[in-house]
């Protein structure tokens, strides 16, 4: 019989920091396969790298390839993800089928989420969480992030959830899962390109030591999730009015084209980088940086 230790493989680096009790964040790979072009993909990623490890974290990006969970792919492993043609998006109910089958794959926020804690890992950045989208009354279209969430011992690094959701029912459904969702030096959820949706947050934090206090908490009293959402940098925000008429155009073509579930976020993002001429692009560079940035400093003040 299989044991875990026969599918998950840890980078010497990340298996030392575990071992010594050193900060690691987790970083997914589904941006890198799925989220940005190349070769954006593989510059952002080193770059959250590079950033976490200057902040005195270690940095585990978590993809799978050849049958086995990678938590800390190589340079060579992060090119491969970024340029394959075929790579499965890979969440909890993808994971056993695309370990079997050996294929390449590239974890979402909640198959990091998984894969990452089954290595003992607690932090995690990324872009913006999955959510509840619009016109899920109907659809039931709810991202198997918020559910993860529910489960598992992590504290996620984001610029909030993606406008193209359904932001009310996104903070109602975490609330129903009894996920805490914080704003870091911020009174409302941010909503990726946009500093601001308009959600006022139940708690609002200021400094990481006081962070590192609630992970404590919420762990040692075995809860599970913490939603911390950073606004994009203000250098970097983009225009309200523009950015949800792309969107909202976007969606249009996609239910027109029956584009649905995983496939609809790459789709939309895509149209908007095509609309924006590129500015999306930068501003998702700009906020997955900020994000790996804060996360290492929240992961350093838990070990410190």
């Amino acid at each position: 019989m299989h044991s875990l230790s026969s599918y998950l493989t840890l980078s010497e680096e990340v298996q030392t920091a575990l071992q010594e009790k050193r900060p690691v964040v987790a970083l997914e790979s589904t941006v890198i396969a799925h989220g940005l072009p190349y070769p954006a993909n593989v510059e952002v990623a080193q770059a959250m790298e590079a950033v976490i490890r200057g902040k005195g974290a270690v940095p585990a990006t978590v993809g799978i390839q050849e049958g086995k969970i990678v938590v800390g792919l190589s340079h060579d492993q992060i090119e491969r993800l970024g340029t394959a043609q075929q790579v499965q998006k890979v969440s909890r109910r993808d994971l056993a089928v695309t370990l079997a089958t050996g294929r390449l794959g590239a974890t979402t926020v909640a198959g990091t989420m998984l894969c990452a804690s089954m290595a003992g890992i607690r932090f995690l950045a990324t872009g913006g969480i999955g959510g509840v989208h619009r016109g899920a009354e109907t659809s039931m279209d709810i991202s198997t992030d918020l559910t993860e969430l529910s489960n598992t011992p992590m504290l996620v690094v984001c610029a909030g959830a993606k406008s193209m959701l359904d932001l009310d029912l996104t903070l109602e459904y975490l609330e129903t899962q009894g996920v805490p969702v914080i704003g870091w030096q911020t009174d409302e959820l941010p909503a990726f390109y946009t500093r601001r949706s308009g959600r006022r947050l139940s708690h609002r934090v200021d400094d990481v030591a006081t962070l590192a206090a609630i992970a404590h908490a919420q762990w040692t009293c075995s809860l599970h999730g913490i939603v911390v959402g950073c606004p994009i940098p203000e250098r970097y925000e983009m225009d309200g009015s523009s950015l949800d008429a792309a969107i909202e155009e976007a969606l249009q073509r996609a239910s027109a084209q029956g584009i649905h579930g995983a496939a609809i976020t790459p789709f939309v993002l895509a149209h908007i980088a095509n609309v924006t001429v590129g500015e999306s692009v930068e501003a998702n560079k700009a906020l997955l940086i900020n994000n790996a940035t804060w996360a290492a400093r929240f992961a350093r003040a838990y070990f410190s």
